[in-house]
């Protein structure tokens, strides 16, 4: 017993050693401050998010919003009126939105204190992922570094997890990072596989517990449907209350998920009781496209780079998935769940270009389609004249990990310090081997 408890109290002081220095070892940038004289942006290669190219643009952004989005052969401005900047042979991209991702809500993996992502319980509709995101988490940087300028922050664990929120990523709190608050539920749809070699009682029993689990779920909606009819209960239930939203159409109701049967069931379950669905993770939505089609369902794929569900599968299948989704006509986006591996999210699209999508359409599906599926494509998502000024230029393809180069960003026009802990340590080590 003591040499288990001086053991395990080694290992704390060992990890609190390390993250004492992670901590110390360099500061996050303060968050920049708001636009004070208008930009422009010339002779720029321009992707606009809908599959629209400029070769040679002139794009101009006052108080944050984007005032001129033109081929800059064509237009006549002058250029007295700007602060402009000459990004000749560069790309410009709209800020690239990440769905479905605990960024500030997790900042060491094994240390317990900073996760902040999974609440008690299993039925939570109440719980707020927003009052929990953490703006000075050193993780945040590092994902702008790659053009990732919004996320949607997204509780997990339990049944029902709580509710997501959109944020921009570059704030001194909460309430400044807020974008979207509250866009929508988030549901882990009960497993509906039984494994054929368990013996009868065990089968038995995981059938009861499937269906025990769905029987929660279709009570907790329909009192929850019940009682948002009431303009004025006699008593007030904060779990009703957060859901309120799905039945009046203001938020949607994101079911996690991945094979054929659970999202047949899913489907079901939200016509029954008129809920706007989004279909997260979706391994097997491939073989269901007509269903997803049918019903307006868009589909949050899960991380690209990874391995098929099954063994059997065709190995490249996670890769194609993306294709074959836009080839049968069913709205969808790319995601990483995760935190710190969400840098990568461009490169998860550039991998779909590899695999049938074009260029644009990646693209598309990383911006646009993104901001769709979350409800905030009238202000982000694509360069277009109205919309926030949040993009950014990099020097190569933004979806290639070998040309991507981010050198300026912006959002709502404030310029954003691309600086981040990884390049601080980079020129710290190269300048102490006398390599730069």
């Amino acid at each position: 017993m003591i040499s288990n408890s001086i053991a395990a109290r080694n290992i704390f002081v060992l990890i609190y050693f390390f993250v004492s220095i992670y901590v110390c070892e360099g500061q996050n940038p303060p968050p920049a401050s708001p636009q004070t004289k208008p930009v422009l942006l010339m002779n720029g290669i321009a992707h606009l998010g809908d599959g629209t190219v400029i070769q040679n643009s002139a794009i101009a952004f006052e108080d944050g919003k984007i005032t001129i989005i033109a081929d800059a052969t064509t237009v006549r401005l002058d250029m007295k009126l700007f602060d402009v900047i000459n990004i000749s042979g560069k790309h410009v991209y709209p800020g690239f939105i990440a769905a479905n991702t605990i960024i500030g809500l997790s900042e060491f993996e094994l240390v317990r204190s900073t996760n902040d992502f999974d609440e008690v319980g299993s039925l939570n509709p109440n719980i707020r992922s927003i009052i929990a995101y953490n703006t000075d988490s050193k993780v945040t940087p590092t994902v702008r570094s790659n053009g990732v300028l919004l996320a949607q922050i997204t509780p997990t664990g339990g049944l029902i997890s709580g509710t997501s929120s959109v944020v921009e990523l570059d704030a001194w709190n909460w309430e400044d990072a807020a974008f979207r608050t509250d866009d929508g539920i988030h549901l882990n749809w009960p497993s509906m596989m039984i494994d054929r070699v368990q013996k009868e009682k065990e089968k038995d029993e995981a059938k009861d517990r499937i269906e025990k689990s769905l029987l929660n779920l279709h009570d907790l909606f329909a009192d929850a449907k019940a009682y948002s009819t009431l303009a004025n209960p006699s008593e007030h239930n904060l779990k009703f209350e957060s859901m309120r939203g799905l039945f009046n159409g203001s938020e949607k109701l994101y079911i996690h998920c991945e094979y054929t049967k659970e999202i047949i069931s899913a489907v079901g379950f939200c016509k029954e009781f008129g809920v706007k669905m989004v279909l997260v993770g979706g391994a097997d939505s491939w073989r269901i496209t007509d269903l997803l089609r049918d019903n307006h369902i868009p589909v949050i794929l899960g991380r690209t780079h990874s391995l098929p569900q099954r063994e059997d599968e065709d190995a490249d299948l996670p890769y194609k998935l993306p294709y074959l989704l836009k080839k049968a006509g069913v709205e969808f986006c790319l995601s990483v769940p995760g935190f710190w591996q969400v840098r990568n999210l461009p490169f998860n699209a550039g991998t779909a270009v590899g695999y049938g999508l074009t260029k644009e359409e990646a693209l598309t599906a990383v911006s646009l389609s993104v901001a769709k599926i979350l409800g905030v494509d009238a202000k982000v998502g694509s360069l277009e004249q109205g919309k926030e000024a949040t993009l950014f230029v990099s020097s190569g393809d933004a979806l290639d990990m070998r040309t991507n180069d981010v050198e300026l960003a912006f959002i709502q026009g404030k310029k954003i310090n691309l600086d981040n802990i990884q390049k601080q340590l980079y020129k710290k080590y190269m300048e102490k081997y006398g390599l730069k």
